[in-house]
């Protein structure tokens, strides 16, 4: 296992890290989390060097918290440094904060967490609890040994990122979504320097943008590209070695669901370093970026003329969740993901007035789309 600086701490941590959002399932059933299988996955990469675990109150259902902390016993507690996240949404008074750490604390079976992000932090969300005075509440609880360091995790727009990062100094780290497809998408690559620059250690989630990524054979597009390179990697590798191979990155969390990614995923982390890869290593995984670019069937580049829908529709979303099922030849997931958009927000909304496609710059049949969109994305019984 190779080991990196985490921010601004006397503490070096795996290049890897556990993250415990796709442990393996019974039944199909999230929430049943096959504990002798995901137990041997987690401790066979602790035995194997890793020492950072991460979950959170919602992962498989509010069941992997409490896994995690039995999976942690007979020693393994000490050998890692824990992470999980308070459920931001769910506060509602200042009195929340100490209610749903001291039941993770109890879920965890611990009496400290190492690092505690707020969890998947957005404008309205961050000034809903920073008005709720979040950042004393967290020094206090610092002060009394029930957190390690204070971090959240990110999911909005940079301008929103930069706020929250300069909106306190005792930040010890953040976690972005971060992978070669993703640059630009949220914090990014800006986010990434601009959190790294302050002193932040910056984590990486979504290193194989949901297992996308790592889809081997991956399109034939892609797969001719890869296979012109000089040293041969799986598609995996080459997502997880790019982010490696930058000095801002500190750690990346995978979401392992098989002793395969375990023992895969800690094989490359043993053969990462910063700048090792090459420059035209560097210039191929630009190529291939380029090549699933080219697989977006919407030209649509998120300028958000089109927008505000007279009827909510959040057309950007829903193209880009199209694009990606096409990209990443991911249907399933992609219709997942568009479950996740407020009904007010899908593409059944449009009512065809043309509002937006007066306005769009890139002269998108937008109505078109918005109909195949919705054929795609729905689901089946809705779409009949």
């Amino acid at each position: 296992m190779q080991y990196r600086t985490f921010g601004t701490l006397d503490w070096k941590t795996s290049a890897l890290g556990f993250g415990a959002m796709r442990l393996p399932t019974l039944n199909d059933d999230p929430k049943q989390i096959d504990e002798p299988v995901a137990t041997e996955m987690i401790r066979h990469a602790i035995d194997q060097g890793v020492n950072y675990v991460d979950t959170a109150w919602p992962y498989h259902g509010g069941a992997s918290e409490p896994f995690v902390g039995r999976v942690l016993q007979d020693g393994y507690r000490e050998r890692v440094k824990l992470a999980t996240k308070m459920p931001v949404w769910l506060v509602e008074s200042a009195a929340d904060f100490d209610k749903y750490l001291d039941q993770q604390l109890e879920r965890l079976q611990t009496d400290h967490i190492d690092f505690y992000l707020l969890h998947a932090l957005h404008q309205n969300v961050w000034e809903k609890i920073h008005a709720l005075d979040v950042l004393p509440w967290a020094e206090k609880a610092i002060a009394s040994g029930r957190i390690g360091h204070l971090g959240f995790s990110f999911h909005d727009q940079y301008e929103v990122f930069e706020r929250i990062v300069d909106a306190y100094d005792n930040w010890t780290f953040c976690q972005i979504q971060y992978n070669f497809m993703d640059i630009d998408y949220q914090a990014g690559l800006r986010g990434l320097r601009y959190a790294a620059d302050k002193g932040l250690a910056v984590i990486i989630m979504e290193p194989l943008r949901g297992g996308r990524l790592a889809k081997n054979p991956p399109p034939p597009q892609v797969a001719r590209l890869w296979a012109t390179a000089a040293t041969q990697r799986t598609p995996a590798d080459w997502a997880l070695q790019w982010l490696w191979h930058q000095l801002e990155v500190a750690l990346l969390l995978s979401g392992m669901s098989e002793m395969q990614h375990v023992t895969e995923n800690v094989a490359s982390a043993a053969r990462s370093g910063i700048g090792t890869l090459t420059e035209a290593e560097l210039a191929l995984i630009e190529d291939v970026r380029a090549a699933y670019e080219t697989m977006s069937p919407i030209p649509c580049t998120q300028c958000r003329y089109c927008l505000p829908c007279p009827n909510g529709v959040n057309i950007p979303r829903v193209f880009e969740i199209y694009n990606e099922a096409i990209m990443y030849q991911d249907v399933a997931g992609a219709r997942t993901s568009y479950q996740w958009l407020k009904e007010e927000a899908r593409a059944d909304r449009c009512v065809a007035c043309l509002q937006c496609e007066e306005q769009c710059p890139q002269h998108i049949e937008i109505v078109t789309w918005l109909k195949t969109a919705r054929e795609l994305l729905d689901p089946p019984d809705a779409a009949a």
